[in-house]
Parts: structure tokens; C-alpha cells; sequence
């Protein structure tokens, strides 16, 4: 049991039947009545966003989530495969636990959500950041940069990001997991 005052980002409750991470919270204390916590929740099973208010004084169940390495192995028509980066041993995960997806490449190292108490996978975390090659992108019109424009690039993956005109094909990216967008050119 938790109460208000415990709320962060990324805390994990058990919450109607299914368990949620806190994505944000604001606690609101009015002029005139009990102070509350407005929340966004989103499901680990089925990524759902749910918006919530918690009553000052409420108490809440968290969930036991453990984050545990695992590289990604390669994926087929079962699903992704991963290994456990201490012992060695291999799951299978569906897609729809993978937000970005299509931004996993073979050897990468992720976090996996997984329930305590039932050893479930919940979700696959990527790191903040991946660094992949741009495999097919038009070549920039030298001259072209005064404005802010962009162009649309293929990746190793097979994912699609916009990048600035100066970005050009064989040239290693940084992407930024959290949105997908392209973040800057490796040295």
C-alpha cells in the first residue's frame, strides 16, 4: 500500500484488475477543499491511457515490477525473442508489449518489465536512445538550408524517420526512442 504523497513517474499500481505505470501526476491542492492528484495511467497489458483523480487520503496497491536485461535476439511470425543477459535463458514477447518496435536491432540491449509475483512479461523498454544506419534516403539540395526542412530517411530496421536535408544515405543516426524522431548524426 502507497499513499498519494508516494506518486512518481513510473510507479506501477495494481488498479481495476490490470496494472498501470504512472506517465504523469499533479498534485492539486484547491482553496477550498481536500487537495487531490490528477494522473494519466497507462495499462502494461493492453497500453491503454486511462486519466484518473486520487482523493487525498487514498490508498493505492502497487506492483511488484522488476526490470530485467535482456538482449534482443531476432524476431519471426511467433514474436521477438530475447535473452536473459544473466542466465542465459530465452522468451518470447509479443509486439504489442514493444512500443517502437520497428526500432529494435539484433544485439540491442532492453529492459524488461516483469510481474513479480506471476514472473509475466508486462513491457519492453528501449534505451533512451538507439543508434542506426540510414539505409535509403534522397540525396539534399545543396543551398537548401535556410529553411528548417526535412526529409524522409530508411533505417537498418526498416523504420522511417524524418531527418534535416544535410543527413545523407550510409551515415549512422542517433534516434530518440520515446517519439521516434531523429535526435543527431554519431561521431
Amino acid at each position: 500500500m502507497a499513499s498519494l504523497a508516494d506518486f512518481k513517474n513510473g510507479l506501477c499500481l495494481e488498479f481495476h484488475n490490470d496494472i498501470y505505470t504512472i506517465t504523469e501526476f499533479q498534485h492539486v491542492k484547491p482553496g477550498k477543499g481536500p487537495a487531490f492528484v490528477r494522473t494519466k495511467l497507462k495499462s502494461l497489458r493492453s497500453g491503454k491511457v486511462l486519466d484518473k483523480t486520487f482523493n487525498a487520503g487514498e490508498k493505492i496497491t502497487t506492483a511488484r515490477v522488476e526490470k530485467r536485461g535482456h538482449q534482443f535476439l531476432y524476431s519471426d511470425e511467433m514474436g521477438y525473442h530475447f535473452m536473459d543477459t544473466e542466465n542465459f535463458e530465452q522468451i518470447r514477447i509479443d509486439e504489442k508489449l514493444i512500443e517502437r518496435s520497428n526500432l529494435l536491432k539484433e544485439g540491442q540491449l532492453v529492459d524488461i518489465m516483469v510481474h513479480e509475483e506471476t514472473e509475466t512479461p508486462l513491457a519492453v523498454e528501449l534505451p533512451p536512445f538507439v543508434e542506426l544506419m540510414i539505409t535509403y534516403t534522397e540525396p539534399g539540395i545543396k543551398g537548401d538550408t535556410a529553411t528548417n526542412a526535412q526529409k524522409s530517411a530508411t533505417l537498418e530496421t526498416g523504420a522511417t524517420v524524418m531527418v534535416p536535408l544535410f543527413v545523407e544515405q550510409d551515415i549512422m543516426i542517433k534516434v530518440d526512442t520515446r517519439d521516434g524522431s531523429y535526435s543527431e548524426r554519431v561521431k
